[in-house]
């Protein structure tokens, strides 16, 4: 149905309704007044002879044979109001023709009919006129009015303005109903127009990405589907009875998920998750990765109403990081021929005793850091191949104020390139049971990035305090600084913030990776503050006794 269209049906609907109720109305007021005539014509056939009955009795029937005749809807509406006014003058010569019959009782049906289609005037004036002609017609009857005429002339003009008031208040709630029912149609049908386009909407904006998108009840019947899952359906398959996919494998691409580990039995479990690892397989496709999300509806009763699983492509992720891992693994293997040659060479030439004392000094410190950068290389090589391995700790009595020197000493010479001044606060003396070696290991890569990332002539403040049982060491800068957003994922692994990818500062995203790693085998944490464009502060805090950490 088209919008120009509808105003027309709804006009023909109206004038169909008063043609019919038109018609209804008088009907009935023409059944009783047969019923009226069959009588009078067997129990008083004179009376039925009489020229008033038989005039009364004509008009209604002639409005009868109007009322279904006349198109009343392409009339104006107050014509109509005609017919009401025939039947009383129909019933006044009826009550005329033969008094005794009490046709005057009758006279409710047009007084309803004013009442209830013509408003509170009608209401008003119907009652009062069949009134009125009671009392004209009482009064102008040859003989004396008598005391027994006298209920009969109060109680049916009461009677009629009952009738009429009850008729009038009752077709007006009856309209106010109608035209409340019409507007909560129209609500109804303009909500149920926005359903529809929103569920469009919804479609189109699924159907557009290029993720698979499946929510189901909290029976787990499919409640709705995007194209792309539509699509790895078809490609992998659907388990008997279901519209889930049913190949799926775990992390060896060989073994089977079972029923309990699948992403949508999780689901219904009423399970969230995130990015969950999974690998499909079928005859006639490559095995593809998916990362699968899963999360559960609530209803505004705050009851579960069911679940909705997100399912990525990551093929190509997982085989570029695999990529990287391997180069990294490539180049660090590499990296340790050389470096153990260079080792040797410099033992070698530390054994000679022709090397003078300056020369010594400096060989010595090339000889150590080479000898850190080989360690470094081998925990690289680990991180590679296994981003949960342990590193071999040795717990020694240590001195956190030696170690800090230490490397901010070897680090000095980085710092003054760009004018940046390092300075320390600690109280003195402090030491506790840890691996010295790692610990250089996490202050150099805490200190060495507050540098690389710090402003031109900044500042990197390196404090230490302790208590009776802990530790704590805070390096922090007056550098570039970090968003929320960036600081979630600063320990893992190869991460580097968006700040700092477009920038000329390289990095390969392991440092810290790798010192939280170690501050947590010391049974430690380490948290993170900072500012955009202010600085930030790296807070690491170790117990004073060795405690393995898991």
């Amino acid at each position: 149905m088209t919008t120009s269209a509808a105003p027309v049906e709804e006009l023909a609907g109206q004038r169909e309704r008063l043609e019919r109720n038109v018609f209804l109305t008088q009907l009935l007021l023409s059944v009783a007044v047969l019923i009226l005539v069959c009588v009078v014509i067997v129990l008083s056939p004179e009376t039925a002879s009489s020229p008033m009955f038989l005039i009364g009795a004509g008009v209604v029937f002639v409005s009868t044979v109007l009322s279904a005749v006349i198109p009343w809807g392409l009339v104006p509406r107050a014509v109509v109001i005609v017919l009401p006014l025939l039947d009383l003058i129909a019933l006044a010569f009826l009550r005329e023709g033969e008094p005794a019959l009490a046709a005057s009782l009758f006279m409710v049906f047009p007084i309803i009919w004013l009442s209830t289609y013509f408003g509170f005037t009608a209401a008003v004036v119907a009652p009062f006129l069949a009134s009125l002609y009671l009392w004209m017609s009482a009064t102008l009857s040859p003989g004396d009015l008598q005391v027994d005429d006298l209920p009969r002339l109060l109680v049916l003009p009461i009677t009629f303005f009952f009738v009429s008031t009850t008729a009038y208040l009752t077709a007006k709630r009856s309209r106010a109903q109608r035209t409340l029912l019409r507007q909560q149609a129209l609500l109804l049908e303009d909500a149920l127009s926005r359903a529809r386009r929103d569920k469009r909407t919804l479609d189109e904006v699924l159907n557009a990405v290029n993720f698979g998108v499946v929510g189901f009840d909290d029976v787990g019947r499919v409640t709705i589907s995007n194209e792309p899952y539509r699509r790895l359906l078809d490609q992998y398959g659907a388990l008997e009875g279901t519209s889930f996919i049913s190949n799926l494998y775990g992390e060896d691409r060989t073994t089977p998920l079972s029923v309990e580990q699948r992403p949508s039995t999780r689901a219904m479990h009423g399970e969230t998750f995130d990015n969950v690892t999974v690998w499909m397989a079928s005859p006639d496709s490559p095995s593809t990765a998916h990362s699968f999300s899963g999360r559960q509806l609530v209803s505004e009763k705050g009851e579960r109403d069911g679940s909705v699983i997100v399912s990525r492509d990551v093929t190509t992720e997982l085989k570029a990081i695999k990529a990287r891992d391997d180069l990294v693994a490539s180049v660090s293997h590499e990296l340790r021929t050389p470096l153990t040659s260079i080792l040797g060479y410099l033992e070698l030439v530390l054994d000679s005793e022709s090397v003078d004392e300056d020369s010594r000094a400096m060989i010595e410190v090339a000889l150590n850091n080479a000898d850190r950068m080989l360690a470094l290389v081998a925990d690289l090589l680990t991180t590679a191949a296994d981003s949960e391995h342990l590193y071999l700790l040795t717990f020694s009595r240590t001195d956190l104020n030696q170690v800090v020197e230490q490397s901010l000493e070897g680090l000095r010479p980085a710092a003054s390139e760009r004018g940046i001044t390092l300075e320390t606060v600690a109280d003195p003396g402090i030491v506790l049971q840890a691996d010295g070696f790692r610990l250089r290991q996490v202050i150099d890569n805490l200190v060495s990035n507050a540098i690389k990332y710090n402003t031109e002539n900044g500042i990197v403040m390196v404090s230490i305090s302790e208590t009776d049982d802990t530790v704590t060491l805070r390096v922090a800068d007056t550098g570039i600084g970090m968003s929320a957003e960036e600081q979630k994922g600063l320990f893992e692994k190869f991460y580097r913030a968006d700040s700092v990818r477009q920038s000329s500062v390289h990095g390969t995203g392991l440092g810290l990776n790798i010192t939280r790693n170690i501050i947590e085998q010391h049974n430690g944490q380490v948290q993170v503050e900072s500012i955009p464009g202010e600085g930030t502060t790296i807070i690491v805090t170790l117990p004073r006794q060795a405690v393995l950490g898991a």
